[in-house]
């Protein structure tokens, strides 16, 4: 059982920039403060995953993304919340909110507020997180923190103990202005 102390000390890392892994819903994840460039960068490297595909924002509750939404329609919000917490990730219009590092080259930026207890309380400390399966790309995304070390040896800051939620699969990706699933779950 994770504790919240042990929260607590991983929510102070990724405020000093660290890069660390979580177990999410289906797997496990890979995260730092989205508005450390340096971090972001780290992440990526380690990932081996080019800056210009963006990256997906996960966040405690709708709140915390609300600087992010600001503007968008009723119907639109109506739709997110009615998606959320849970395994559904939408790609909204970012207006220039985000750095690049995140948005990558799209005008949208990926969201998710998770349902996972141990993301949403480590995002309840620190804010909106990366989130993105922690795996070097084209490998399978770590199902195990043994994996994890078999990824990575050694190079994350922190790892969040605790289980992985019970879907089998990464989340659903939507497009929210077309409607258009990119990934399905």
């Amino acid at each position: 059982m994770t504790s919240a102390w042990q929260i607590q000390q991983v929510a102070k890392k990724v405020r000093q920039g660290a890069v660390i892994a979580y177990p999410t819903e289906a797997v496990w994840g890979l995260g730092c403060d989205p508005f450390n460039a340096t971090a972001v960068t780290r992440l990526l490297a380690l990932k081996e995953r080019p800056m210009h595909k963006g990256l997906i924002l996960v966040a405690a509750d709708i709140e915390q993304l609300a600087w992010l939404l600001e503007g968008l329609s009723d119907s639109a919000l109506a739709q997110l919340k009615q998606s959320w917490p849970g395994p559904n990730t939408w790609l909204v219009p970012h207006h220039n909110r985000v750095p690049e590092w995140i948005s990558g080259e799209h005008d949208t930026v990926a969201v998710r507020v998770s349902a996972h207890p141990l993301v949403v309380q480590l995002c309840a400390a620190t804010g909106p997180l990366v989130s993105t399966s922690a795996n070097p790309s084209g490998l399978l995304p770590a199902k195990s923190r043994l994996r994890i070390e078999q990824y990575f040896h050694g190079q994350l800051d922190a790892v969040l103990s605790g289980e992985l939620g019970q879907h089998s699969k990464p989340s659903t990706i939507r497009d929210l202005r077309s409607g258009k699933v990119l990934r399905s779950a």
